[in-house]
């Protein structure tokens, strides 16, 4: 049995974002995902993986081995890969790289949203986090707001200052609340437990993109930015009673369940509906679109062969 290994560099080199976005559109309109998540432990080491099924598009069973002394011997602490299996019969059909599967799914899961909901004119787009994701959301959102300005906050400055380098024209916010009250776009990706983005400091028309936040003690956004905004997720299934984002405002009753207006599977409802309300996407990430994500790399692959 021949199946294609497909590494970062070379499978990357075959993708955009904007078809990224029209094949995560399409895997929405497939039957729902099952979704199943797995953890294997050895103190201090952890063996991660999540599996989807999506009835016209296959499998996928993405593992991720965590080795926190892996930076010490200089290797990095995460490795793995998808396995990517046909929907037909079920044969494995390609290993997908780790790192390029979730960099793609991670950006392209916001930008998505972004196309929906922000306003076609934002011209003016905050980056919350000067990390790897930073820099993804920074080319992704480029590709489909070009005419777009980019400002870059970071706790440590001299990160904000490393990453705004390699993009000429980004600028570097000292104020954080200075910074989102001039922007159009916000998107954060930072792991705090504490929420940075206050509901005070945001303007009608804005559309906020929460990516940072994956367990139920974590968020960036404060229970009067969730209250103000009309909210939207990737998932239920993988954000509601998971994710502190939503399960905090939730538990305490800030909000009510109806106050998260859609998913990604009611795409007419998935829409901004005036140019001044505030918008507010919570990227919860999931299997389903690992799965996505790895089928649109591997049809681009068999295209350049």
């Amino acid at each position: 049995m021949s199946f294609p290994i497909i590494p970062f560099a070379e499978g990357e080199a075959l993708l955009d974002w904007i078809g990224l976005t029209q094949a995560l559109a399409v895997g929405h309109t497939l039957p729902k995902a099952e979704i199943a998540d797995t953890f294997l432990y050895r103190t201090p080491d952890t063996l991660l993986n999540r599996a989807a099924w999506i009835d016209g598009l296959g499998l996928a069973v993405k593992s991720a081995t965590v080795f926190p002394g892996n930076p010490a011997q200089g290797k990095p602490m995460v490795n793995g890969a998808v396995s990517l299996y046909s929907d037909s019969d079920g044969m494995l059909e390609a290993l997908v790289d780790f790192h390029l599967v979730t960099k793609w799914k991670t950006a392209g899961d916001s930008l998505l949203a972004a196309t929906r909901l922000a306003r076609p004119d934002s011209r003016e787009i905050l980056i919350v986090g000067a990390g790897t994701v930073g820099r993804s959301l920074r080319d992704a959102y480029g590709a489909a707001f070009p005419q777009a300005h980019f400002t870059v906050w970071n706790r440590t400055r001299a990160n904000a200052e490393a990453m705004a380098a390699e993009y000429p024209g980004m600028a570097v916010a000292d104020d954080l609340e200075t910074a989102v009250r001039a922007a159009d776009i916000v998107t954060s990706a930072t792991m705090s437990t504490e929420p940075l983005l206050k509901g005070a400091w945001l303007r009608p028309g804005q559309h906020i993109d929460l990516i940072g936040a994956y367990r139920p003690d974590m968020r960036e956004a404060d229970d009067d930015a969730i209250a103000r905004a009309r909210v939207f997720v990737d998932s239920f299934d993988t954000t509601v009673g998971h994710i502190g984002e939503v399960k905090i405002p939730l538990d305490r009753g800030v909000i009510s369940r109806d106050h998260l207006v859609a998913d990604y599977y009611q795409p007419a409802q998935f829409l901004r509906q005036t140019a001044e309300e505030i918008t507010l996407f919570k990227n919860g990430g999931g299997a389903h679109l690992d799965l996505m994500t790895s089928r649109y790399i591997l049809d681009r692959w068999r295209a350049a062969r």
